[in-house]
């Protein structure tokens, strides 16, 4: 039996959402961030050394890292949901299974760093430092944020999926990073129409739907 080791708000949603797709048996265990500090709980070191989610357990087989989760889910139980090697879906495949955190999470969580030093209290003779640092960071990452996405938006315009014209679990690995953006990055409607009709598509999907009335809060999902 699997078992997903499931954080509130985390990457592990999309874990949840690839299990309802594949149709197969699972339960969850349920862990939920420290309200201060947003970390994870120690307890979940008990089942990974680095004590974050999503974790799963099958059987006597470990996996952490939600790429390597997916991957695992996907060869093991659903091969339907990538495309046969050595075709330029599969090529597309790969390509986003890895851009996902590879590219793409990066510069979002250095623009999220970036605005709470923004909104952190520190006395009066550090803001202006820490504005001056906030500007030039600012104005590294979000270029940089908008060169991604407006990529990814063009490439939505020519097939309704991120690997063509079939859905894979390379959308299901490329959900986290597009619904943060969605909800925190200012990847709105009007300049990414692409990326917002994708992601209706996603969240129309009857496994997509069980899984967030199953993994419970989940904050990171956008208007």
């Amino acid at each position: 039996m699997i078992t997903v080791h499931h954080l509130n708000n985390s990457r592990s949603q999309r874990v949840l959402w690839l299990l309802e797709e594949i149709g197969t048996d699972y339960t969850i265990e349920k862990y939920m961030r420290d309200a201060q500090t947003m970390r994870a709980p120690a307890s979940l070191k008990a089942v990974h050394p680095l004590g974050k989610s999503p974790v799963i357990t099958d059987g006597d087989i470990t996996v952490a890292e939600s790429g390597a989760i997916v991957e695992y889910l996907v060869d093991t139980y659903a091969t339907q949901l990538k495309p046969d090697a050595g075709t330029p879906a599969h090529r597309a495949y790969v390509y986003w299974m890895h851009f996902s955190e590879g590219s793409a999470m990066p510069p979002m969580l250095i623009r999220l760093l970036v605005d709470q030093i923004g909104k952190a209290k520190m006395p009066f003779f550090a803001k202006p430092i820490a504005k001056s640092i906030v500007a030039r960071l600012r104005a590294f990452v979000d270029p940089e944020i908008d060169n991604i996405f407006r990529y990814i938006e063009d490439v939505l315009g020519q097939s309704d999926w991120l690997a063509g014209d079939s859905f894979t679990a390379a959308d299901i690995q490329m959900s986290f990073p597009l619904e943060a953006a969605s909800a925190r990055a200012g990847i709105d409607k009007t300049t990414y129409p692409n990326i917002h009709a994708w992601l209706d598509r996603i969240h129309s999907r009857p496994a997509y739907a069980r899984a967030l009335e199953k993994g419970g809060e989940y904050g990171i999902v956008g208007s």
